[in-house]
C-alpha cells in the first residue's frame, strides 16, 4: 500500500516524558503520519499544529489524543511552551483493541483531538506523567504485557472524559465535516458485518459519488480506506492479543471464506495474517 506521509514509531513499548520542548518536537517539522498512540499536555505556553491536515492551536491546560494514523505536523510556538507526553508503540498498540476501548468516543476524538480540561484535571495528568516517566526510565521499564495494561488504562480515562465533556464548547461542523463524523460512526457500528461504500452512502441519504467526493476532500482518504482503517485495528488487535485462529478472526468479521479476509489483509497491510502475527 502506498505510504503517502512519513510513518512515526516509537523504538520502545512505552516513552514518558514530563519536559518536552521545541527541540524535541524537531522530528514533526514535517507532516508525518503516527503509527505510535501519543498523549500530551500542554502545561505550559502555547503551540500551532496541523492535526489530520487541520490547523490547531493547542495552549495550557489542552490534553492532545493522537490515534494511531493520525497525520501531524509542528509548526511552531508563540511563547516558551512545554508538554508532558506519554507515547506507545505500534507493537505494544496492535495488543489492544483501540476501537473497542474508545467505542462510544472513537471518531468523537478522531474530529476533536485536543480537549480543554481544568486545573484540577491536568494536575492529576501532569502527576500520572511524571510517574510513568519514572517508571519507564528505571532500572525495570515495563514489559509490553504492563505497557499495555497502561495503554488501556489511559483509553478509558480518554473514553470517559469525552462522554462528559460539554458537547457546545466544540467547534460547530460544516456539512461535508458532518458526512465524514457520521461515516465515521456509521463504520464503527457496522463494520463487523459491512465494508461496502454502497450501504454508508444508503444509510446516509446520499449519493455514492456525493460520498466519495466529500470524504476525499475532508480526510484525503477514500471510503474503503476509512472503513479498512477500522477493520484492521481490529483485526491486528485480534491477531497480536488472542489466540483466535485466522478462520475464527475472518468469520468474526463476516468475512466470506479465510482465503478472502487474508487477500483483504495483506492488499492494505502487505502482508498475510499470519505473516503479521510472527511479526
Amino acid at each position: 500500500m502506498r505510504m503517502d506521509f512519513p510513518q512515526v514509531d516509537l523504538p520502545v513499548d512505552v516513552i514518558a516524558w514530563t519536559d518536552v520542548t521545541e527541540e524535541v518536537l524537531n522530528i514533526y517539522k514535517q507532516s508525518c503520519r503516527l503509527k505510535a498512540c501519543i498523549f500530551a499536555l500542554c502545561l505550559e505556553g502555547s503551540i500551532t499544529v496541523s492535526i489530520n491536515l487541520m490547523e490547531t492551536e493547542i495552549k495550557r491546560g489542552d490534553l492532545i489524543t493522537l490515534l494511531p494514523g493520525t497525520i501531524i505536523q509542528f509548526y511552531g510556538q508563540r511563547e516558551k511552551f512545554r508538554l508532558a507526553f506519554i507515547g506507545f508503540s505500534a507493537h505494544c498498540v496492535t495488543g489492544v483493541n483501540v476501537i473497542q476501548s474508545i467505542l462510544s468516543s472513537f471518531s468523537t476524538i478522531l474530529e476533536y483531538p485536543v480537549l480543554s480540561i481544568n486545573d484540577t484535571l491536568t494536575s492529576y495528568f501532569n502527576d500520572y506523567f511524571a510517574l510513568l516517566s519514572r517508571v519507564t526510565t528505571g532500572d525495570y521499564p515495563p514489559d509490553t504485557h504492563l505497557s499495555q495494561e497502561i495503554l488501556k488504562n489511559m483509553l478509558y480515562v480518554i473514553d470517559r472524559l469525552y462522554n462528559i465533556h460539554p458537547q457546545e464548547q466544540r467547534i460547530a461542523k460544516s456539512r461535508k465535516e458532518e458526512i465524514c463524523h457520521q461515516l465515521i460512526q456509521l463504520v464503527i457500528e457496522n463494520y463487523t458485518h459491512e465494508r461496502h461504500a454502497q450501504f454508508y452512502a444508503d444509510r446516509l441519504g446520499i449519493s455514492l459519488q456525493h460520498l466519495s467526493t466529500t470524504v476525499k476532500q475532508v480526510t484525503g482518504k477514500n471510503v474503503l480506506d476509512i472503513i479498512a482503517n477500522v477493520v484492521l485495528m481490529d483485526v491486528k488487535a485480534k491477531l497480536k492479543s488472542t489466540d483466535m485462529t485466522v478462520q475464527e478472526i475472518a468469520y468474526s468479521l463476516n468475512f466470506p471464506s479465510a482465503s478472502f479476509f487474508g487477500k483483504y489483509f495483506k492488499r492494505y497491510v502487505g502482508m498475510s495474517p499470519l505473516e503479521y502475527r510472527n511479526s
